[in-house]
């Protein structure tokens, strides 16, 4: 594909910055003075192209601008020196309706609340998100990842939880995201997978995929209409694979589900995988599965790839 080298260009700069400190880290070793020289080296060169960003903004008009702001790889070095044409209300607001198809894969959407004085992004998640058992993993794999890397400076992240009957409650940032600025990793919890395969299925069609890198772990996607839908290839119902499953129509349900060709339980897709039978109380573990960088993309949380969290 013609536009391959630029999708490969816009995944770089995300590790972009651990590359640079892993050489001054190395210049280290040749004494103080060599790693001075280095730092200095460093600053020449990343005030020399700061300063040809701003003449270039500077000469262009505000269309071409915001073209600008939406490539990855420009936006983050017009953010890096203070060039980028957007508040960070309206970056984050961007941000979240880049993964706000994600949430509403599975019932849910997401709310920006405001951006605090202090840095803090304050959401509040509506619909099956609220009360999904994968919920959390959603934010921090998803939310997180595009928040950070839309706005850098935001200190941290709280969610306020919408209950029945009762006040709304604050869960803080840290007990499901790190703060923002101590983590520079953006695979500090998780491992993204390019997956374009998946984006080859047909409307109705389901398909169990093996992800590279990550031994025993089978993916099944499904295409339901025209929305791409992604779990772990475990029925919760019989414990067996999935393998061979279908989608079908059910009596009293709208959505297509997805019915175990072992045991015949049936999972709603389009709602966070609940299964829809009377006699049965479980749900499949949905996958985060977006377009990052350009091309179709999983999230694996870092338990599944046998690294600490």
């Amino acid at each position: 594909m013609a536009d391959r080298p630029e999708t490969d260009g816009n995944a770089q700069w995300r590790t972009a910055g651990d590359r640079i400190q892993t050489l001054l880290d190395s210049c280290a070793a040749g004494g103080a003075a060599a790693y001075d020289r280095a730092q200095q080296l460093v600053r020449e060169v990343v005030g020399l192209y700061g300063a040809g960003l701003d003449r270039i903004v500077a000469l262009s008009d505000q269309g071409m601008t915001e073209r600008l702001a939406t490539d990855d790889l420009v936006a983050s070095l017009l953010l890096v020196h203070g060039l980028h044409p957007h508040d960070v209300y309206r970056r984050v607001s961007d941000a979240l309706d880049g993964v706000r198809p994600y949430l509403g894969s599975h019932g849910g959407d997401v709310k920006l609340l405001e951006v605090g004085e202090d840095g803090t992004v304050r959401l509040a998640f509506a619909g099956s998100c609220k009360s999904c058992p994968s919920s959390a993993v959603t934010l921090e794999l998803a939310v997180e990842d595009a928040v950070r890397a839309a706005a850098p400076e935001i200190s941290s992240i709280e969610v306020v939880a919408p209950e029945t009957n009762s006040t709304p409650t604050v869960i803080p940032a840290e007990s499901l995201l790190a703060k923002i600025k101590s983590a520079p990793n953006l695979n500090r919890t998780a491992a993204w997978h390019q997956v374009p395969d998946l984006g080859q299925l047909s409307p109705g069609e389901v398909g169990g995929f093996l992800i590279d890198g990550v031994a025993g772990l089978t993916v099944l996607a499904c295409r339901a209409e025209d929305q791409l839908y992604a779990y772990r290839d475990n029925c919760p119902a019989c414990e067996g694979s999935l393998a061979g499953a279908a989608l079908h129509r059910v009596l009293g349900n709208a959505d297509p589900v997805l019915r175990c060709p072992r045991c015949h339980a049936h999972f709603d897709v389009v709602h966070a995988g609940a299964c829809v039978d009377d006699d049965v109380d479980c749900h499949l573990e949905p996958i985060p599965l977006l377009v990052r960088d350009g091309v179709l993309s999983i999230a694996v949380a870092a338990e599944a790839l046998g690294t600490p969290a």
